[in-house]
């Protein structure tokens, strides 16, 4: 069956409850993404790739994780907007932004070598790795939750999980 964007989907997979095997292993893959990684600049990735995908309940998810963590309200209204509001981020997080922006949208050129170049100057190999598997993983759930159509708000990792860090 098929529907507009507007009306309830009728027949949609749900990837954790369809395909379990491929679900545990998406989640074993996002654990070692995080390994490392600040959570504050994770949440950070998650929410502007989920911004930029139109992902509502990854975006959901990640602004409440980012709040938990301690991330200020007025830094969390600016990401969408980091180029013209740096005052409310460190040079390492927009360098952070700017990867991810570049990773996310890789049909408009690629991951030019000058944003490349300004994120790795705040990290060293390993841990641009491990941010390059955060922004691949979040791309990934954003894909998932999109064509499920999974609601905002209906945080089924937290019912599933119980803790942060979790897809």
């Amino acid at each position: 069956m098929t529907t507009d964007a507007h009306s309830a989907p009728s027949r949609r997979v749900a990837i954790p409850a369809t395909n379990p095997r491929v679900y545990e292993a998406l989640v074993a893959l996002q654990a070692a993404a995080a390994d490392g990684v600040d959570a504050e600049l994770a949440e950070l990735i998650k929410i502007r790739a989920s911004q930029l995908n139109g992902c509502a309940y990854c975006l959901h998810m990640h602004v409440s994780d980012a709040v938990a963590l301690g991330v200020s309200d007025s830094k969390l209204h600016m990401v969408a907007v980091w180029r013209e509001a740096p005052h409310f981020f460190t040079a390492q997080e927009m360098a952070v932004l700017e990867f991810t922006e570049a990773v996310t949208r890789l049909g408009d050129r690629g991951v030019p070598d000058d944003v490349y170049a300004r994120a790795a100057e705040h990290f060293d190999t390993h841990t641009m790795g491990q941010l390059l598997a955060t922004v691949i993983m979040i791309n990934t759930w954003n894909r998932i939750a999109v064509t499920s159509r999974y609601a905002a708000g209906g945080d089924e990792r937290r019912a599933r999980a119980g803790r942060l860090n979790r897809p």
